[in-house]
């Protein structure tokens, strides 16, 4: 790791952040059919998103100064996901928030680090479904269900 990088990159990253947060206070906070705003999503996000950049600044500090070593960058499997995020996002209507953010997760679980196949299977099966319960069921949120092939709405 590169902590010149890494310290830049959370600057970028905080601001960022701050970004999703100003703009967040600016969208409606409620929507039809939902009693879950539009404004959440994207303000959680920031937050988080700012957080986590602190703790990463906070870290380029803590750590000692390495010796320089050129990595080298793994382009294959930056299109693989670049790739599947762009299909995520178009498909997400047609086929549903489960059944899209499973096959996402799949295909980067799985470009991530080969095997395992159960495993990725149980984690993006749980958390596809269970964020999609969280928010639709308890939070009255509302998100594309199943495909109606399927018998959804």
């Amino acid at each position: 790791m590169n902590s010149t990088f890494d310290r830049y990159a959370g600057i970028a990253f905080f601001a960022i952040g701050l970004a999703f947060l100003v703009g967040s206070l600016s969208i409606s906070t409620s929507a039809y059919g939902s009693n879950v705003g539009a404004n959440i999503f994207p303000m959680i996000l920031g937050a988080f998103l700012s957080l986590m950049s602190i703790r990463l600044i906070y870290e380029t500090f803590r750590k000692p100064r390495a010796e320089k070593q050129k990595e080298d960058l793994d382009y294959k499997r930056f299109v693989i996901i670049f790739i599947a995020a762009v299909l995520y996002a178009y498909f997400l209507e047609d086929i549903g928030f489960v059944i899209s953010t499973f096959l996402f997760l799949m295909i980067g679980f799985q470009t991530m680090q080969k095997g395992k196949v159960w495993v990725s299977l149980l984690i993006a099966a749980c958390f596809s479904y269970g964020v999609y319960y969280l928010y639709v069921h308890l939070l009255d949120g509302s998100l594309p269900g199943f495909p109606s092939w399927l018998g959804g709405a």
